[in-house]
């Protein structure tokens, strides 16, 4: 094999302990939130600067509670800001591994798929006469092409007629 970027081996016990390991985390974070795209689009975005106006403005709620409203909930803010400050470490980690992993099986899949078009290109030259004809037409299927649409043909348009 002439690539090999990944050489993992998952024993059962160990796929078992992962398993456990993402049910609990699964368990953990049960109260995330799944947003609809336009959910996700409707909402008012905090960037950075922003970030630092709401931490501003738990300072200055803070310091004037009377001339808040009545229904303002300054509890209820203060432990989003918590939340904030709790899930953002946890998140940027779980989002490092999942990149780890997108890579690694990114990776795992250009092992196969290159190895398997060294192997297939072996066939096609030394497999002629050597029994495998139908096992190389088989392979062959990934490569055909269907019959092409004919295009429609394409009129130029004068640029002077409007």
């Amino acid at each position: 094999m002439a690539q090999n970027l990944v050489d993992l081996d998952y024993t059962p016990d160990a796929l078992a302990a992962i398993d456990a390991a993402l049910a609990a985390l699964e368990a953990g974070f049960a109260g995330l939130l799944a947003l609809t795209p336009d959910q996700r689009q409707m909402l008012t975005k905090m960037g950075d600067k922003s970030e630092a106006f709401c931490r501003k403005a738990d300072a200055v709620f803070g310091e004037n509670l009377a001339i808040l409203p009545a229904n303002f909930d300054l509890p209820a803010y203060r432990r989003d800001l918590a939340t904030m400050d709790a899930l953002r470490p946890r998140l940027a980690r779980l989002s490092k591994l999942s990149q780890r992993g997108d890579d690694t099986q990114m990776a795992v899949g250009s092992d196969l798929m290159s190895n398997a078009l060294e192997g297939y290109a072996v066939l096609k030259v030394t497999g002629k006469g050597q029994g495998v004809d139908d096992l190389r037409k088989m392979l062959a299927t990934r490569f055909a092409r269907g019959p092409r649409a004919p295009s429609a043909p394409v009129t130029p348009t004068d640029p002077t007629v409007n």
